[in-house]
């Protein structure tokens, strides 16, 4: 798959250079305060956006299709401008902030994803750098440039959000399905596997286990322990836990174990069930009702929930102002129709 992947993005690439329009792209794109996002930046862009399509529903062979390639470039080439133009506007902010990568930060990060990527031979990472068409210097560029932009996130927005009690309570009130368990049953179990011998049921071993699933439900319903009889009779794993399966939701059951399910009370045990690897009986230790959590459980839940959607509002005004206060100098027209056009379309971004 992932040469086919590569393969295709290859392709792309190849078509790149075919702009919105139709007109011949110059080398520089655009100036943000004096720094220039040129046309070989875009086309990085749009190879990996297009590559992120191709993992998902489009197919490869579509791209051999010149007409395909240049609609889904039109498409998609007007946030990757707004994404490019705002990822340099907090670059320049992160660096008058003073935020950088450290050497000591960088070799840390790289450790992790070497050994993350199981990659702890220098001539493996060397390899899988030039597979990605990278050196130890773009990777640098590329984490630090992450890392700088995350940097300032935080500090210009993250650090500046506050969510009240009264915040909490409200958006705890108006989404109790997040906040809400569902009902779920947990089920001892005694399980007697019949062995398949060359692919078939030897008549005589399926008896065996039908007695003996027999004798264990005897004993648990004679007041046996059922715990102590999964232990000494089960030949599932679940014996180590005395037989307890689950919790799990109504809808993980099978149709022919939630009708059986439905009809008890906890404690009553199931009649023997065949399945395809034997018989199995079940006790039904306990039924939880659907609940809503109380606040207090979920408080840090909810301030999660309300900053990420906070963030998100947030960030798009500190990102208008970034534009507004910055010099924009577009060298080609069309790309800049496209880039006013989208943020036109985007709720929310002051413009």
């Amino acid at each position: 798959m992932k040469k086919k992947l590569l393969a295709a993005a290859t392709l792309v690439a190849a078509f790149l250079v075919v702009p919105i329009h139709g007109d011949i792209i110059e080398q520089v794109l655009v100036k943000v305060n004096g720094e220039i996002i040129t046309k070989t930046d875009l086309e990085q862009r749009q190879v990996g956006v297009l590559r992120q399509r191709l993992q998902g529903q489009v197919n490869p062979e579509a791209m051999k299709n010149d007409e395909t390639l240049k609609k889904m470039i039109a498409e998609i080439t007007p946030q990757v401008i707004v994404n490019a133009v705002d990822e340099l506007l907090l670059l320049q902010r992160g660096r008058e902030l003073g935020y950088r990568l450290s050497d000591d930060q960088f070799k840390s990060v790289v450790a992790n994803i070497r050994k993350e990527n199981k990659l702890e031979d220098d001539a493996k990472f060397q390899q899988a750098l030039s597979q990605e068409g990278m050196s130890m210097d773009d990777l640098r560029k590329q984490l630090e440039r992450q890392m700088v932009i995350d940097q300032v996130q935080r500090q210009e927005v993250g650090s500046k959000l506050t969510i009240t009690e009264e915040e909490a309570r409200q958006y705890y009130a108006r989404h109790p399905e997040d906040f809400t368990e569902p009902a779920s049953v947990t089920l001892r179990e005694i399980f007697v596997e019949v062995p398949i011998v060359e692919g078939n049921v030897n008549a005589a071993r399926d008896q065996d286990a039908q007695k003996k699933i027999a004798e264990a439900r005897a004993l648990v319903l004679k007041g046996e322990d059922f715990a102590k009889v999964a232990t000494d009779m089960s030949d599932s794993p679940s014996k180590a836990n005395g037989g307890v399966i689950g919790p799990f939701s109504h809808a993980d059951m099978s149709p022919q174990l939630q009708q059986m399910v439905d009809k008890m009370k906890p404690g009553e045990i199931t009649q023997a069930i065949r399945t395809p690897r034997g018989y199995q009986i079940f006790k039904l230790e306990s039924v939880k009702a659907q609940a809503l959590q109380p606040f207090e459980s979920v408080r840090d839940l909810i301030a999660e929930k309300v900053a990420g959607a906070r963030t998100q509002a947030e960030m798009k005004k500190f990102l208008a102002r970034l534009r507004a206060q910055a010099i924009i100098e577009w060298k080609n027209d069309d790309l800049k129709k496209a880039y006013e056009k989208q943020l036109a379309a985007e709720p929310g971004t002051g413009q």
